[in-house]
């Protein structure tokens, strides 16, 4: 008689618990593939809306919907088991009002099985964040560098530079602490003012291009297999050359097909099988 133990998947709690106690493992991942090997490892895989340029080659993360992005997530949860699993609400589907994000957060978790949902924004938002929090939607919160603010940010450019930048970002991450966010995604963000906020609030920080002192990383799985092509951020180092491997095995399909070595027999239905 087999037994199958029982493997539950992280919870937002205990993501909270991790403060001060262990760090953080997270990547991105939007397909099957990738979210099975990626289950084995992470504690939070993410949806991020970062699928718009890794995934459709887009400029920027501006263009990808809710439904887009509810599919890649719907993919992900259903192929993976530990993993937490939080997916980004886009551009335009939470800023206009509070209701408006709750509308597209619910229909995100319920379409998607998601755990939790990610925005950018940081005090002015706090309104929203407490009112997902409170109707049942659990809220990682986004600050510093900002993607879906590219245009007002003039660009991927690091924040919190000066000290009246940092003070405002500061901010932002105490008052999503007050609205119920229950982690903070710091990134893009000067270090000393990325230590500080994790050193200041009560929930995990997670860093991207932050502060090693951060609760947690998060990264683009494509930046580290070097699968982004020529877009690689100073804050992502390669682990591995996927691109390579693929390459190599693409390169040797190609070239039995065109010699003729494959496929064989071996690979066909109804022959005959000697002796």
């Amino acid at each position: 008689m087999s037994v199958h133990a029982d493997i539950k998947r992280i919870t937002v709690p205990q993501l909270m618990a991790y403060k001060g106690q262990k760090k953080i493992v997270s990547l991105t991942s939007y397909i099957a593939p990738f979210a099975r090997i990626l289950d084995e490892y992470m504690d939070m895989i993410l949806i991020g809306d970062s699928t718009a340029m890794v995934g459709y080659n887009m400029d920027d993360t501006l263009s990808i919907t809710v439904d887009q992005l509810a599919a890649h997530a719907k993919a992900v949860v259903s192929s993976t088991r530990r993993a937490c699993i939080v997916v980004d609400m886009p551009f335009g589907s939470y800023q206009e009002s509070p209701e408006q994000a709750f509308r597209n957060a619910a229909k995100m978790l319920s379409v998607s099985g998601a755990d939790a949902v990610k925005f950018e924004g940081g005090e002015y938002l706090a309104e929203t964040t407490r009112f997902l929090v409170d109707r049942g939607i659990p809220v990682l919160a986004h600050i510093g560098l900002m993607p879906q603010y590219v245009n007002t940010m003039g660009g991927f450019k690091a924040q919190g530079l000066s000290e009246e930048a940092a003070n405002r970002i500061f901010n932002d991450a105490i008052a999503q602490e007050q609205a119920g966010a229950w982690g903070i995604v710091i990134e893009g963000t000067a270090e000393p003012l990325a230590r500080r906020i994790t050193q200041n609030v009560k929930i995990p920080t997670i860093g991207i291009g932050a502060s090693p002192e951060c609760d947690g990383q998060v990264l683009v799985a494509e930046d580290i297999f070097n699968l982004s092509g020529s877009r690689i951020p100073k804050f992502a180092q390669q682990f591995s050359d996927v691109q390579a491997t693929i390459r190599q095995g693409v390169e040797a399909y190609a070239s039995q097909v065109r010699d003729g070595s494959f496929p064989t027999l071996n690979h066909c239905f109804g022959v005959p099988k000697n002796g």
